[in-house]
């Protein structure tokens, strides 16, 4: 393990690793070592033996599409879990930092409170870019992880590729890249660049552009030695053998994911568009993302005009930057004319 790393994880950690056993592959023996039922189920298909625990196959056919190597993936519960790891792994509480950049996903900041992380926080400019000075001045010897999403959620926006890769080269903690939205963005990933900053991770989901919401897969891309960190620390059999099975069955299908993708893109043009029209919404950002964020000055009145339609939007005015602000997912295009519909008939009454 490289120094560098090894530096970053918390001492009783290390002796967690140290002492963590390397499981064997008994697939094809008898298997009387995991208390199983050995009998089966009640399901047609068995699902009496315990998933694999490194999801081998599952990494393999995600290392063909992403051209990215077996040892360099790692896949949680959910991001959630991805998250949460990090933070158990290197961050110790009462004592380290990490920064966030707000408007951003709270989930950060959430699972930081859990871990009782100190959360410091270098707000966007207003044009939803990093404040560069602000993260400069906010970095000290704690501060263990710089928390980045791009494209950003909730403002949609990708940020500046040379802002990141400034902090790449001069921030001596880890660099989380959360790629949730990727697949939307014309901006390119970062996946191809952990060769050259050991201290990054990249971070993407099955649960937006993949469609696979409801399996909880998010996915952790990082050097070997941190992959091997969190192998040691995560809970046992993370994955259940059936969001492997329907997440594999899911990647023989790329090229529909990828006319999916094209199509919301296209639907969320035609939705801009629509938009438009409306003289009380005084802007709509710019997207990289399946969702738009709009600014209304009755932006509160038309999400609750909205929701007694049984459209459900969500109202992010309380946000930093995002004052009197919508963020509005790409619907079907059925749902995204109701929509235009119900915002019409707000529009003729207000």
């Amino acid at each position: 393990m490289s120094k560098h790393i090894d530096s970053l994880i918390r001492p009783h950690i290390k002796k967690l690793i140290q002492s963590a056993k390397k499981e064997a592959n008994f697939q094809q023996k008898i298997l009387l070592n995991k208390n199983e039922n050995s009998i089966g189920s009640p399901l047609i298909k068995w699902y009496n033996r315990y998933p694999d625990n490194f999801q081998t196959t599952l990494k393999e056919a995600t290392s063909k599409i992403k051209n990215i190597a077996t040892e360099n993936i790692f896949f949680g519960n959910g991001t959630d879990e991805c998250i949460n790891l990090l933070y158990t792994c290197f961050c110790e509480p009462q004592k380290d930092n990490i920064i966030i950049c707000p408007p951003t996903n709270n989930r950060y900041e959430i699972a930081a409170n859990i871990h009782n992380v100190a959360v410091r926080k270098a707000n966007l400019l207003e044009n939803f870019q990093l404040n560069m000075d602000m993260l400069e001045t906010l970095v000290d010897e704690h501060t263990k992880i710089i928390w980045l999403c791009s494209p950003n959620n909730p403002t949609g926006n990708s940020l500046y590729r040379e802002d990141i890769e400034i902090i790449l080269n001069n921030f001596e903690g880890l660099v989380v890249i959360d790629e949730a939205y990727i697949n939307f963005s014309r901006q390119k990933s970062f996946l191809q660049e952990l060769k050259e900053y050991p201290n990054l991770i990249v971070l993407q989901t099955f649960s937006k552009a993949w469609g696979l919401a409801g399996l909880r897969l998010g996915v952790l891309f990082a050097s070997i030695d941190i992959i091997h960190i969190l192998n040691c620390i995560k809970h046992p059999y993370n994955i259940n053998t059936a969001t492997q099975e329907l997440v594999l069955k899911a990647l023989e299908n790329v090229s529909e994911t990828n006319e999916m993708i094209k199509e919301l893109v296209a639907m969320r043009k035609d939705l801009v568009k629509s938009l438009v029209q409306f003289l009380f919404i005084k802007k709509i950002y710019d997207s990289d993302t399946n969702f738009l964020l709009i600014k209304a000055d009755v932006a509160d009145e038309l999400y609750q005009f909205l929701l007694n339609k049984n459209i459900v939007v969500e109202n992010i005015s309380n946000e930093p930057l995002c004052e009197n602000c919508l963020r509005i997912t790409i619907g079907t295009e059925k749902e995204n004319a109701a929509l235009i519909n119900a915002i019409a008939d707000f529009s003729s009454k207000n």
